[in-house]
């Protein structure tokens, strides 16, 4: 049976008790992670705990651990639940106390940590995916990776009912990001994507492939373009830590680049998949 993080104890789901008036629960008062495992290994920890700590500095909420000790505990949440290729989730709340909004003095915050067995999405990353525009209804902070995402979720949900795999948001005519994604066109072997600013959360998937580019000597240029530019790409891609590298081969009906995956993204999926092996123990 799989265990649970609670706080620095690890204990069985049907022990893991909340308080009703958890900030989380009722506001949303949290920060949360995703952690990707391959062959037993945290792929990239360091960055997405960085992420953690800064998206929790943020919001004012004081992790009790070091990142090295928090770290230690994401390892250890792996290998006591024996998982080889999957993902560990982690959130931190503000804690539980009478409801009131601003925030409560001297409450302790909340962690909660899991796994989840995931095998990499490789037959949708050959074929490729399909996805829709719908206007970035969400607040000003989407650098902060809050619990607070039911702006992502009503997006994903449209998309969803109308067939797509994901959301590509907007605000007016600039594109942001995807609904759980960070979004990416190609137009003459340049590779565009929104600068890292309040609109877009800072991916990390996102900085390994600019980091693999940078290496393969791909022009990069972090700058926001169109829904009528996106549409002229020559390629579309997407990524995240599950997804990992995605191809978009098609936009609200429109075939891009001949409706199947580029071959500048499938030379980043391969650099990526090779990087893999960069994922440690510790």
């Amino acid at each position: 049976m799989d265990l649970i993080l609670h706080n620095d104890k690890f204990i069985r789901e049907e022990e893991l008790v909340i308080s009703k008036e958890d900030r989380g629960y009722q506001f949303g008062d949290g920060i949360y992670e995703v952690i990707r495992v391959y062959e037993g290994n945290l792929f990239t920890a360091k960055e997405h705990i960085d992420r953690f700590y800064d998206s929790a500095e943020k919001i004012k909420i004081v992790i009790p651990y070091t990142k090295d000790v928090f770290h230690k505990m994401m390892y250890d949440l792996v290998e006591q639940n024996e998982i080889n290729n999957g993902q560990v989730y982690v959130q931190v709340t503000r804690g539980a106390s009478i409801r009131q909004h601003h925030f409560p003095a001297d409450t302790p915050p909340v962690l909660i940590g899991y796994t989840k067995t995931v095998e990499r999405p490789v037959e949708l990353m050959e074929a490729g995916v399909r996805a829709t525009f719908i206007e970035d209804i969400r607040w000003l902070r989407c650098d902060i990776k809050s619990l607070n995402l039911l702006g992502n979720i009503l997006a994903k949900q449209e998309a969803h009912d109308k067939g797509f795999y994901e959301a590509i948001l907007h605000r007016g005519e600039v594109v942001t990001e995807g609904s759980s994604t960070n979004m990416y066109g190609v137009k003459d072997g340049v590779i565009y994507t929104h600068p890292t600013d309040n609109l877009i959360l800072p991916g990390i998937t996102r900085s390994v492939i600019l980091t693999l580019c940078e290496k393969l000597e791909i022009p990069v240029q972090e700058t926001a373009f169109t829904k009528t530019q996106a549409l002229e790409m020559d390629e579309f891609f997407l990524s995240s830590t599950t997804a990992e590298v995605m191809p978009i081969i098609e936009i609200d009906g429109q075939a891009i680049g001949g409706g199947t995956p580029g071959p500048l993204t499938k030379k980043i999926q391969e650099a990526f998949k090779a990087n893999l092996n960069l994922g440690v123990k510790a």
